[in-house]
């Protein structure tokens, strides 16, 4: 089977995760991470250019073929989830206008896929990025961590081969 590369994604309109991992047959492998990060004292449109302009030079250096993202949920903050949303349309439209097909997953379902345990806390998933990736350390920062594991959540949950 063909190596294919997938782009997780944990969007943010302060910080937006990537994560790039390498499906090789049955194997997964670390490739890289990173996050796109706004000033809050930016104006905001300009703020949502830093983010496409972030994700398109992600998809231009690791040339994914699929994407998976955390769907949107509220939680408290209602506020801070409208600017969520708002990174989620521009990371969503910078991959469709590139081809690349994107599944979202529920917090639930990233847990699930990734830990084997829909609950699981927060360090039980970094760790287990950690151990299905083959990496020294937790991913830094969270964001990275949480894309990183969207990444995986792609690759156990939906055939890739396109």
């Amino acid at each position: 089977m063909a190596r294919e590369i997938v782009l997780g994604i944990d969007p943010g309109l302060a910080s937006t995760g990537w994560g790039v991992v390498e499906k090789n047959g049955n194997r997964m492998g670390y490739l890289a991470h990173g996050v796109v990060s706004t000033p809050a004292k930016m104006p905001h449109q300009e703020r949502l250019v830093m983010i496409f302009r972030g994700i398109s030079d992600v998809l231009d250096r690791w040339q994914p073929v699929a994407a998976g993202m955390e769907t949107l949920y509220f939680a408290k903050n209602v506020s801070s989830a409208m600017g969520v949303a708002e990174a989620r349309g521009v990371v969503t439209l910078t991959l469709a206008l590139r081809g690349i097909e994107l599944l979202e997953f529920t917090p639930h379902g990233i847990k699930q896929a990734v830990v084997g345990v829909a609950r699981a806390d927060k360090n039980q998933v970094q760790q287990a990025v950690k151990l299905l990736l083959g990496l020294s350390e937790i991913p830094k920062p969270d964001h990275a961590a949480d894309a990183l594991a969207a990444a995986i959540t792609r690759i156990n949950t939906a055939r890739l081969a396109i």
